[in-house]
């Protein structure tokens, strides 16, 4: 590994790298092909598939809940309005914002496990009783539940980068965050694939709730059972891989010299430019992202005409291309890498341009599809969704690029302000679509999320950074108070 300074002082790492290469890795370093480092990984990815499943699941059943005709008619029905509909499908993001940028030093505090512990145990319990909250308070009750869920969400991503960030050697740290980030849209696609059938049989869509939490409850014993925050905690790893982890993020020898965290420079982020544009192409993804997602099935029924089996598999078809995409993307950005084709910025900017510009124009023409096209609107949506997995390798790893110590302190502010855009916009879904079988209607929805994307990319591309920033080193950056209490900075 070719890194010019390891520095550990207070608990931080400062890399200052040049280039890494696939000799990283000493070999006398060895380790098992499947180590402790790759279960967790594994039981990340479960856990972030049940949290999706969790999270996605009334975007279908509520299609059943506000229309016997397409499922089990012997369960309730509830008339709600459009509106309401939006409101509740948004409802999950109130609380989810909340909770992003104080979850990274919560994580950081009491470890990464105990808060993805907690995060996926409340939010299956609540999965759990969400019939019988809609049954006792209707829409208002299950707003406020959603509201918890996503409270207890709000602590999924910063934990699961806490835990990477103690478990992936440097070296691996693409292939093991893709794989554990992956579970994200695996767990979309069998929610989405499976709700219809479910709401059909004899359990009715109160089933899509009761066994989606049940499987979140199993997954909570398991990771219970199997998860560790870090190396040092999992008493059975073996010695040659907990060295190769170590080794690999430089940890001390000594414990007591990794205890005090770094302070955050909070007023140097918050002014630094290549933040603040990562920070918007964050939220003009986000739009357009979740107005599909939580869209997608009433689009689908009420434009496309499709019944709720139909409905709900064929919702998961683009979700299903985003999962296998995450895959082609990294094994090409990992081939262009290797053969030093492209540098680094080139790199981000051309994948993230990919994954934004190329679902503009699919979203755009499918504007102009009507229900005779049934063929051709599930193929325009399932690129959109499935060329978005090219942003994994763009915007969404640019957090590390810009500050290898703070990238869970930027996840959390970024990943706040852009699940704004996620209560947002299914809220002007339905101040839009007053008539949910316009298709022109449908079509302005989709110019937006179009014009979000344009506009976030092109602010990437011209203004977007790769360079470590100044503010990434505790020794370039003294953050004090002023008697007048504003920040005083020196750099060293």
């Amino acid at each position: 590994m070719k890194i010019s300074n390891i520095l550990h002082k207070n608990g931080s790492l400062t890399l200052s790298t040049a280039q890494h290469t696939s000799k990283d890795i000493s070999s006398s370093d060895t380790s098992p092909i499947f180590g402790v480092r790759h279960l967790q990984c594994l039981l990340v990815f479960c856990g972030l598939s049940v949290a999706y499943a969790l999270r996605v699941n009334l975007s279908v059943a509520i299609v059943a809940m506000t229309d016997r005709n397409d499922s089990n008619p012997n369960f309730d029905e509830y008339k709600w309005t459009e509106k309401t509909k939006s409101l509740v499908l948004s409802s999950f993001f109130w609380g989810y914002v909340v909770t992003q940028v104080p979850a990274g030093s919560l994580a950081h505090k009491f470890g990464g496990k105990i808060m993805l512990l907690l995060g996926i145990g409340v939010c299956s319990v609540l999965t759990i009783l969400t019939p019988i909250c809609a049954k006792l308070g209707d829409w208002k009750l299950v707003c406020g539940l959603r509201v918890i869920q996503g409270l207890s969400q709000g602590f999924l991503f910063p934990s699961t980068h806490t835990i990477l960030s103690k478990w992936a050697p440097v070296e691996e740290r693409g292939t093991l965050g893709t794989y554990s980030y992956s579970g994200a849209q695996f767990g979309t696609v069998v929610m989405l694939a499976t709700s219809g059938v479910v709401a059909s049989s004899s359990m009715g869509w109160p089933g899509i709730f009761y066994i989606s939490g049940g499987v979140g409850m199993v997954w909570t014993f398991a990771w219970f059972a199997w998860g560790a925050s870090s190396p040092a905690e999992y008493k059975r790893i073996s010695p040659e891989e907990k060295k190769l982890i170590e080794t690999s993020l430089g940890f001390a020898s000594k414990p007591e010299e990794n205890t005090t965290p770094m302070k955050t420079p909070w007023c140097r982020i918050l002014t630094s430019v290549p933040f603040l544009v990562l920070t918007l192409v964050h939220c003009t993804h986000n739009w357009g992202f979740w107005t599909l997602l939580t869209e997608i099935p009433t689009y689908m029924k009420n434009i496309l005409g499709m019944d709720i089996k139909s409905n709900a598999l064929l919702s998961a078809l683009p979700y299903t291309a985003m999962f296998l995409m995450c895959f082609v993307f990294s094994t090409l950005q990992s081939t262009l890498s290797r053969h030093q084709c492209i540098p680094l910025s080139v790199s981000r900017k051309l994948f993230n341009s990919i994954g934004h510009w190329i679902p503009m124009i699919t979203l755009i023409a499918l504007g102009y599809v009507g229900a005779d096209r049934i063929n051709l609107a599930i193929v325009l949506l399932t690129i959109t969704v499935g060329i978005n997995a090219s942003t994994y390798l763009g915007f969404q790893v640019n957090h590390i690029d810009l500050s290898p110590n703070f990238a869970g302190v930027l996840m959390g502010i970024t990943n706040c302000a852009a699940n704004i855009m996620s209560i947002i916009a299914p809220l002007i879904v339905g101040f839009i679509v007053t008539d949910e079988k316009n298709s022109a209607q449908w079509r302005f929805i989709f110019f937006i999320a179009a014009g979000f994307y344009f506009i976030g990319n092109l602010l990437f591309v011209v203004f977007g950074k790769t360079t470590v920033q100044s503010w990434n080193d505790m020794e370039s950056t003294r953050v004090a108070k002023g008697r007048d209490g504003n920040c005083a900075e020196s750099q060293h």
